[in-house]
């Protein structure tokens, strides 16, 4: 790539949890999404998964693909392949060193780069020249236990190493602020609250008047590690873990000891769920089949893990919430692995299941206002972006606390990454670094 006069000015890279999305600016207060290329495209939204397989041509013996190529790949071949999402969660974790895929160790650098490569490929053309500056969105608090933020942005240079000239790091709630403060036509104290796949955040913003030299001014951000990819694993404990052996036990010298906790646990976490498919887990599982009091739970968590059955649970459960958005009551329907569950959950009982998430979302709300020294009725306007901002309980929360008047929505998707390519414009964009 050669930095020349044609080279986008800035880029906004909207790196999900759940699905990526980037921005071009044009240096003239412009900007456009960036819209991928094919039959399988899915316009500005790329799924933010990987797809893995055995091919002797490929480098290291391994081929993958990303995005929406990688759910095709994945289905042709649920059984040849390995299948990655949401591996944006493990970012600032200490814990996670490496995942093996096909006996080979990827670091999450590695997985990142493998994914922004396909991503530029996948962008017809779009992204072929390097950008001068890349504003990358990151989460105001890092998912996962103990979350290592300086972990997370060294992984995150090593990933976008190359990709552009100069990197600067923007808290997404920020980005979703900016691109909504363009819609302004008065001065006014904004709220964005950015609900994604691993990360609830808040940013608190003052805009000035069209025309102002500076016409956004941070006054505090928080976060908390809560959002979709929780809701989900509460769907999952619920529905799925007790027909794959939670709450059973098992024998062991003579005594009778619960099933461990751990394998419910990662089996619920989908970006742990993938890694789940390797020769060592897989014996500790038998193990604990033959141990077990009631062997036949733990042969069908076996058997979904064994029959790649991670993307289709996946793809129920999201199913599930969508459809609980819109009706009182939904099914839940999934058949695979030799596990097949066909359940009418109602809205109300999904509500239970994420209350105490909820209570926790509401107090980084509150740490969010403290830290900008406001009161509720301060703020003026609300605006609410990322997928799950369009959960019903999530809505009522905002419409209770600041008033249904108060808020607005929309481009749930690409709020964020119209922003950081705004910002991008900026003379000085470090204004708005993390």
């Amino acid at each position: 790539m050669v930095d020349s006069d044609t080279t986008p000015r800035a880029l906004g890279l909207d790196f999900g949890t759940t699905n990526t999305v980037a921005a071009l600016a044009d240096g003239a207060g412009g900007t456009h999404l960036v819209e991928f290329a094919g039959e399988l495209a899915t316009g500005a939204v790329f799924r933010s998964a990987l797809c893995f397989w055995e091919e002797q041509s490929a480098w290291n013996g391994i081929a993958h693909e990303a995005g929406p190529w990688a759910i095709d790949e994945y289905l042709q071949s649920p059984l040849d392949s390995r299948f990655v999402q949401s591996f944006k969660t493990v970012a600032a974790s200490p814990s996670f060193e490496r995942a093996l895929i096909f006996n080979k160790p990827f670091r999450f650098e590695d997985l990142g780069r493998l994914f922004i490569q396909r991503l530029v490929a996948h962008a017809g053309g779009a992204l072929d020249d390097r950008p001068r500056r890349v504003i990358v969105g990151r989460p105001v608090e890092y998912a996962g236990a103990r979350p290592d933020q300086a972990l997370a942005r060294q992984r995150y240079d090593l990933m976008l190493e190359g990709f552009g000239i100069e990197l600067h790091y923007v808290y997404e709630p920020l980005g979703a602020a900016f691109s909504y403060a363009a819609r302004l036509t008065e001065p006014a104290t904004i709220l964005v609250a950015d609900f994604g796949g691993g990360t609830t955040d808040f940013s608190i913003v003052r805009v000035a008047e069209p025309g102002a030299a500076r016409r956004c001014v941070p006054l505090a951000s928080a976060g908390i590690g809560i959002a979709g990819d929780r809701f989900d694993q509460r769907i999952v404990d619920r529905l799925v873990l007790p027909l794959l052996g939670k709450g059973g036990q098992y024998r062991s010298f003579g005594k009778l000891l619960d099933i461990p906790g751990g394998y419910f646990t990662d089996f619920a976490d989908w970006s742990r769920l993938a890694m789940m498919r390797n020769r060592r887990t897989l014996e500790e599982l038998r193990k604990l089949q033959r141990d077990a009091v009631d062997p036949a739970p733990i042969g069908r968590m076996i058997a979904l893990i064994e029959h790649e059955q991670g993307f289709p649970m996946y793809d129920a459960v999201g199913e599930l919430k969508r459809a609980l958005s819109a009706s009182e009551e939904a099914v839940f329907a999934f058949d695979g692995g030799g596990v097949e569950i066909a359940e009418t959950v109602r809205r109300a009982d999904f509500e239970a299941w994420i209350a105490d998430d909820l209570r926790r979302i509401e107090a980084a709300l509150d740490t969010a206002l403290a830290r900008a020294g406001l009161e509720g009725g301060a703020i003026d306007r609300v605006f609410l972006t990322g997928g799950s901002s369009l959960i019903p309980a999530i809505r009522a929360l905002f419409d209770r606390r600041f008033g249904t008047e108060r808020i607005a929505t929309g481009g749930e998707l690409t709020s964020i990454a119209h922003g950081l390519a705004l910002i991008g414009n900026e003379p000085d964009p470090s204004e708005w670094v993390a």
